[in-house]
């Protein structure tokens, strides 16, 4: 029997954010077995928003744009493309340290699928992987706080983050011990 874990990621996990996901089970005594599920961005709302954001354009005296049904097909290709290489991205990352990963693409709502994954593989967990969305956070509409409602099973919410730039962490550390040392050399001497 395996412990699985289904993830829902909105972009390709990253080596970083994919050790970090492992790392949390790495005392699991069974085996982990991870499910990748990356959401098809929607080729029309695409298309749409672009448009609608070049409508505002006509005012000033742009000619209208037209899409007909091949340049659509064409984008929904592109999109569908895109959306397997993060797949593969995403699963070379966990292959990269180790885990057992899977995982599919999807086209229909994401929360939906991944309601159906979960009790398809029996999984013990859940993990969403997004950008910082506040507004939809605060109002409790993101997809962490939809499948929380959702399922019976722990779902646990990490912010994508690509590799840390160490060195300039470790730099920034050093500057600032360099200053307090200075602070304390030029006002924590005083001799009477």
């Amino acid at each position: 029997m395996s412990y699985n874990i289904v993830v829902l990621v909105e972009e390709p996990v990253a080596d970083w954010d994919a050790r970090q996901i492992v790392a949390l089970h790495a005392d699991t005594p069974e085996p982990v077995r991870y499910y990748v599920l990356i959401p098809v961005e929607d080729a029309a709302s695409r298309v749409e928003s672009t448009i609608g954001s070049l409508a505002a354009s006509e005012v000033m005296g742009t000619a209208a744009m037209y899409v007909d049904e091949a340049d659509l097909e064409r984008v929904h290709e592109e999109i569908r493309a895109a959306s397997k290489r993060s797949l593969a991205q995403s699963l070379e990352a966990f292959a990269k340290t180790g885990a057992q990963a899977s995982g599919e693409v999807t086209a229909t709502d994401p929360l939906d699928r991944l309601c159906a994954l979960s009790q398809e593989c029996g999984a013990a967990e859940i993990i969403i992987l997004t950008r910082p969305h506040v507004v939809a956070e605060l109002f409790h509409v993101d997809w962490t706080a939809r499948a929380r409602r959702r399922l019976k099973v722990p779902v646990l919410h990490l912010l994508a983050r690509g590799e840390p730039d160490w060195e300039s962490e470790v730099e920034a550390e050093h500057a600032a011990e360099r200053e307090r040392r200075a602070a304390e050399n030029g006002t924590g001497t005083g001799t009477a």
